[in-house]
């Protein structure tokens, strides 16, 4: 990778390597295929209507057990990070992120030119993640390691580029200022073929019994390799193998020799039962997938660096070592999600347009503080003699206080805090035109930076605010997976004058604001709105640390305002916003009356984080299926303004709409 053969080749290396080019240059050309296909899909895919990834694990890719179809398979990248160029000397590491599986670097020498020569496999899928993230950090600090830039590749028009060098150079980019470059790094990618997969993983095998380390087998070693395999029909014609690849009778095989008979055997009639390095059990019907588990289980790859994988996101993996010491009781009880109620100490969630976990930033003070209260039934009992009150008063105070000239000076450090998370460049107004910070957290967006699913058609529904969202068909489900409240009921959540039997059985989305998101939230359907019913009550957090404590009912004891929309494709949706901690008030920009195209501005949240959550009628619409899935894992997906949330069951039970012309959600 990246480096020239000095050595000519002889006629047969020659045309070997001519086979080899041939079988990479059709490979590439598949991509290229591929890659059409896509594009073709690409505007409703991004807008939801792919499946979600849904393998479930945030592991080392060595644990691989999503089963693929020839349909769906699209072929092993080799991603290579070789070296960096930063503008002061420090200790680097790079982190690589591709759809739920993180990976890190070692760390390099206190330099300004960074060495990696680090590499992974990463498996691509037609309907899979796309978009690899490379995040350096500086690992001057014991206590933490800063994110200094990155930069997002598309791996599938990366390995279908026609390139002069064995790599290519990417800026990396500020992550608090955008379009700033800090630095660049040299990545390499190639297609993994597999004939050459098959031999280098015999290989890469055998040599693990060449006991003497002289590059040949004698039969007892290759025994005791046949028997590794669990294949009992093998072992019997072991011999047999053995002599086939001992063609001169001198009673040793090369490597090369015998990995080639293996690659052979292997498509003939398969020897490996179960894998030799971690001992899952291999389907003989089923190539594909063995040929991938074993590229993916043992990937000594050329002899560079092999990065190392287990991490959920790069923050994790930034942190190395000293992070899995400090977090192992809490990342070691769950998968992602929040399935453990709210031990987690980091919120979770899955990006759905880069198709990637994301952690959510949240100061650890606050966290424990937010466990202390609501984990407990101490904490709750405190809350219930007093700490209602002090939560309003502090609420209340908070909103004045953002709401002053002086508060103006906060927006900096929020910005810089949230830097990764808070696009600047789609902010209407430059920093300076906010006068208070309330100002700029009910900030607009430029027109157009939050283009609207399928916005002719009136049977897709879309998604309301820029939040982390769960969706459930039914609050049976709801309460399964997410909201843990005993008493949670649509009744509770709606009240008498809105409620109605309609809704009872009815979906549930949930849409749930952090501090750093747009605060503005839209219309999801189309249709008239009508009364706006307010409902007093307490201000909890909306946090999952709080709807998932089984000691309160967020969602039902929160203030709330409640409206419906009645629409002539999904009936009726209820339409709820919720205050919070620190949520001074909720303000409608629409009245009873008023027709509303989804998209529309409906209205906005002042300082805080906050929640819209619509209840859809039973059997009104059908949900994204990425969306149901991640939401029966525990784990909420992010999403924007405008992407698209399901389609009328009206609409779905007659046929699909046509989706190929929904606005792309970038």
């Amino acid at each position: 990778m990246g480096n020239e053969n000095s050595k000519e080749p002889s006629s047969s290396s020659s045309s070997s390597l001519e086979r080899k080019e041939s079988r990479r240059s059709r490979l590439k050309q598949k991509l290229r295929v591929e890659r059409h296909h896509l594009r073709n899909r690409l505007r409703h895919l991004r807008s939801g209507t792919r499946n979600g990834n849904g393998n479930g694990s945030g592991s080392d890719s060595s644990s691989h057990k999503k089963l693929l179809d020839a349909d769906h398979f699209a072929g092993i990248a080799l991603l290579t990070l070789i070296r960096g160029e930063m503008k002061f000397r420090d200790k680097w590491l790079a982190c690589v992120s591709f759809g739920e599986q993180t990976f890190r670097t070692q760390i390099s020498d206190s330099t300004d030119k960074p060495v990696w020569n680090s590499e992974k496999k990463l498996l691509l899928e037609k309907n899979g993640p796309e978009v690899a993230r490379i995040s350096v950090f500086e690992t001057n600090k014991l206590s933490s390691n800063k994110l200094i830039g990155y930069c997002e590749i598309n791996l599938l028009e990366f390995l279908t580029r026609d390139l002069d060098s064995d790599y290519e150079i990417f800026d990396l980019l500020d992550p608090s200022t955008p379009n700033v470059v800090v630095g660049k790094i040299h990545i390499s990618c190639s297609v993994e073929d597999p004939v050459e997969t098959e031999k280098g993983f015999a290989r890469r095998i055998l040599s693990i019994v060449d006991y003497n380390g002289d590059g040949q087998l004698s039969f007892p070693e290759f025994s005791e390799l046949i028997n590794a395999f669990g294949n009992q029909v093998a072992v019997a014609k072991k011999e047999e193998l053995f002599k086939e690849a001992d063609l001169n009778g001198d009673g040793v095989v090369s490597l090369d020799e015998l990995a080639s008979l293996l690659a052979v055997q292997q498509e003939r009639e398969p020897i490996m039962t179960c894998c030799p390095v971690c001992g899952e059990i291999l389907e003989a019907s089923d190539k594909l997938n063995n040929m991938i588990h074993l590229t993916l289980c043992f990937d000594e790859g050329t002899g560079n660096q092999v990065m190392t994988g287990g991490f959920l996101t790069d923050k994790e993996a930034s942190y190395g070592w000293m992070f899995k010491l400090s977090e192992w009781a809490h990342f070691s009880s769950y998968d992602v999600g929040l399935n453990k109620g709210s031990s987690a100490s980091h919120v979770l969630v899955f990006d759905r347009r880069t198709k990637r976990l994301v952690e959510e930033l949240i100061d650890g003070k606050i966290v424990l503080s937010m466990r202390a209260i609501y984990q407990s039934k101490v904490g709750l009992g405190l809350v219930g003699k007093g700490a209602k009150e002090i939560l309003q008063s502090i609420s209340e105070k908070q909103g004045r206080k953002m709401n002053s000239l002086e508060s103006a000076k906060d927006i900096p450090k929020f910005v810089e805090f949230f830097k990764d998370q808070i696009n600047l460049a789609d902010v209407k107004h430059p920093l300076e035109h906010f006068k208070t910070f309330n100002e700029f957290f009910v900030r607009e967006l430029k027109p157009g930076v939050r283009p609207i699913a399928c916005m002719e058609d009136d049977n897709v529904a879309i998604c309301a605010a820029d939040c982390r969202l769960t969706a459930f068909t039914c609050v049976d489900d709801s309460l399964r997976f997410w909201i843990k409240g005993r008493k949670f009921s649509i009744q509770g959540l709606l009240g008498q004058e809105i409620s109605s039997s309609a809704f009872i059985d009815g979906t549930l989305v949930i849409f749930r604001l952090a501090p750093q998101d747009y605060h503005r939230f839209h219309v999801p359907v189309t249709g008239t709105v009508g009364k706006f019913v307010s409902i007093p009550g307490c201000l909890y957090t909306v946090n999952p640390i709080a709807i998932n404590s089984k000691y309160c009912n967020v969602f039902t004891e929160n203030k709330r305002v409640v409206t419906t929309i009645s629409t002539a494709e999904f009936g009726k949706v209820a339409f709820v916003a919720i205050g919070a901690t620190m949520v001074g008030s909720i303000t409608f920009l629409k009245k009873t009356g008023d027709y509303v195209k989804k998209g529309d501005e409906f209205g906005y949240f002042s300082f805080g984080g906050s929640t819209v959550i619509c209840v859809f009628e039973k059997n009104a619409i059908e949900i994204d299926k990425d969306l149901l899935e991640n939401s029966a894992r525990s784990l909420e997906t992010l999403v924007s303004v405008g992407m698209k949330l399901g389609v009328s069951k009206k609409a779905y039970d007659h046929g699909l709409p046509n989706l190929e012309r929904c606005a792309l959600q970038d």
